[in-house]
């Protein structure tokens, strides 16, 4: 058998390298349109793809219903009247998922960053979203959930019935740039939930931390928590 002889010299590093990056930029926005959004948002991606800084986008939208590249139009429950009637515009992007609402008291989350070259991993990269979300709910004495087999954080009820949904994810990665990203129900009107079949999963309901505080909690509270948890998950620092 043939001995090897040490390797002489510093070892070589394992895996990639995690690059040193420009502190990420927040940028809020309350009552802005579902479609000025993904504006902004197409525009912070293009700059993150040519090597830009990375952004994340915290909007509360205008009710809206959005559609995934997979969804079901037959999810859309409500009469194509009422939605016309009330203003409500059905759109397709390019996220994945089903239908989904946004409307007022939901933080809305576009995180726009490069996963390059050291989280290239989809299925990392929504998992580090979910975790962002149960730690900010943690911070409010919400215990959240991840549930087998479904994307978002559920909340358990006591006994028997179905988990309930208080944070959706539908995302798109593009040369390893995401967008798109999070919903996260602080207090909107859950009635609104009944015009679809959220996220095309029939069998389970939808929640807000309002429901489980009793209170809505403040606002730039939750965004803090939010910014917090995204900068320790992905390890990033956030521009003052």
């Amino acid at each position: 058998m043939q001995t090897l002889a040490p390797r002489s010299g510093p070892a070589e590093a394992e895996g990639p390298v995690r690059p040193r990056r420009p502190p990420v930029e927040v940028a809020h926005a309350r009552g802005l349109s579902y479609r000025a959004g993904l504006e902004r948002m197409e525009q912070a991606v293009d700059r993150a793809k040519a090597g830009g800084i990375e952004t994340l986008l915290l909007f509360e939208h205008p009710p809206v219903l959005t559609l995934g590249r997979a969804a079901d139009r037959g999810h859309v429950l409500a009469a194509p009247e009422l939605l016309e009637g009330l203003g409500i515009e059905v759109v397709a992007t390019g996220r994945g998922g089903d239908v989904t609402y946004h409307g007022p008291g939901q933080l809305v989350g576009y995180p726009v960053l490069s996963l390059s070259p050291d989280r290239r991993d989809v299925y990392r990269y929504v998992r580090d979203l979910e975790e962002v979300l149960l730690r900010t709910l943690s911070d409010f004495g919400i215990g959240g959930a991840r549930v087998a087999r479904r994307t978002g954080i559920w909340v358990r009820r006591a006994g028997a019935g179905p988990e309930r949904k208080i944070a959706a994810i539908g995302v798109r990665i593009s040369r390893w740039v995401s967008s798109h990203g999070f919903a996260l129900n602080l207090d909107p009107d859950l009635a609104h939930f009944n015009w679809i079949v959220p996220c095309g999963i029939a069998d389970a309901g939808v929640t807000s931390m309002r429901e489980q505080l009793g209170q809505a909690p403040a606002w730039p509270a939750v965004e803090r928590s939010v910014v917090r948890h995204l900068a320790e998950v992905f390890e990033r620092e956030i521009a003052a």
